[in-house]
């Protein structure tokens, strides 16, 4: 059913569990099956119809499907639709939204997954914060970009930015100090975004212009999700957020906005988190700490100007 075992479940939560995965619907992983068709379809239907669409509503309609694939790729990541790890990176490699490796993407991920280690830099590959000492090597531009990028505007405009030259640095890494694994999984993704460029170029649409126009958008719609998806807190429950976002945007991220849920029962398919919160909806709230927002508009309005403060952790101390 999941990775490993819950943080801690009370009785009812584990009943509703139990209830849930009993289902026909959740051991068929069918929703997941039907996203995967409606995803790759919807993509490739509007690359090969742009013309009879028109170029915006193409750009449009292939910005929200990138985004949405990648939400797939991390529903791929995670045990869905099925047990085999090597079947659901294939359905998870083709490089739709161009910049990440699957791999890269699913050993970062991972990485994350570790509760102990949730938002403290270094330890979790996700984390916004910096540690001290590297916090105090900034120069004030440095500072100042940082500050930027904390803004919700600046999340969506910026850090896509900051991510894609980052992970550039990491694959001029692994072939400079030869880092055979990252090396074999960047050359994958290169050999795959060849004829992907290719088929697109073929049927007018312009390689470049999907870079620039539709990647990178969609790239930033993600990161409307992961703003402030975690803060740092002693108690792992309290570091992750639920954000009761409205039904476009459960959809797109396939229900990840109850982030605290996903955490802390990370093999439950994306269907099935809505159904655990609401079920339980008070003790999550209890025992986040009630990191609990309405909807990725609150952010927006508190944040359109102001910086969150996400830079020098500040350390949590450790639970058993």
């Amino acid at each position: 059913m999941g990775q490993r075992s819950p943080l801690y479940l009370h009785p009812q939560q584990r009943d509703t569990l139990r209830q849930l995965s009993q289902s026909w619907l959740w051991r068929s992983e069918f929703p997941t099956w039907g996203l995967i068709v409606v995803i790759y379809g919807g993509w490739f239907a509007t690359l090969f119809y742009w013309q009879t669409l028109g170029r915006m509503p193409a750009t449009l309609l292939l910005i929200g499907f990138t985004a949405w694939y990648m939400s797939l790729q991390h529903e791929l990541i995670h045990g869905h639709p099925t047990r085999i790890a090597w079947f659901n990176q294939l359905l998870g490699t083709l490089p739709l939204a161009v910049w990440y490796p699957y791999g890269l993407y699913r050993d970062s991920h991972l990485a994350h997954h570790n509760h102990d280690h949730l938002t403290v830099p270094v330890d979790d590959p996700e984390s916004y914060y910096f540690t001290a000492e590297t916090w105090a090597t900034f120069t004030p531009w440095q500072r100042k970009l940082i500050h930027a990028r904390n803004t919700f505007p600046g999340r969506l405009m910026l850090a896509p930015l900051l991510d894609i030259a980052q992970t550039l640095a990491g694959a001029y890494r692994a072939f400079r100090y030869l880092e055979r694994r990252s090396m074999a999984m960047w050359l994958i993704h290169g050999a795959l975004l060849v004829p992907l460029f290719a088929l697109m170029e073929m049927v007018g649409f312009s390689a470049l212009y999907f870079v620039v126009a539709v990647s990178y958008p969609a790239l930033a719609l993600t990161k409307v999700r992961s703003f402030l998806e975690h803060q740092a807190a002693d108690d792992p429950h309290a570091r992750s957020v639920i954000n009761e976002a409205s039904l476009v945007w459960r959809v797109l991220f396939l229900n990840l906005n109850y982030h605290v849920v996903h955490h802390d029962l990370p093999g439950v398919p994306w269907y099935g988190l809505r159904a655990i919160y609401l079920r339980d909806k008070a003790q999550y709230q209890q025992r986040n700490q009630h990191f609990v927002v309405r909807g990725y508009g609150e952010w927006l309005r508190r944040f359109w100007a102001k910086a969150v403060d996400v830079t020098v952790h500040p350390g949590v101390k450790q639970h058993d």
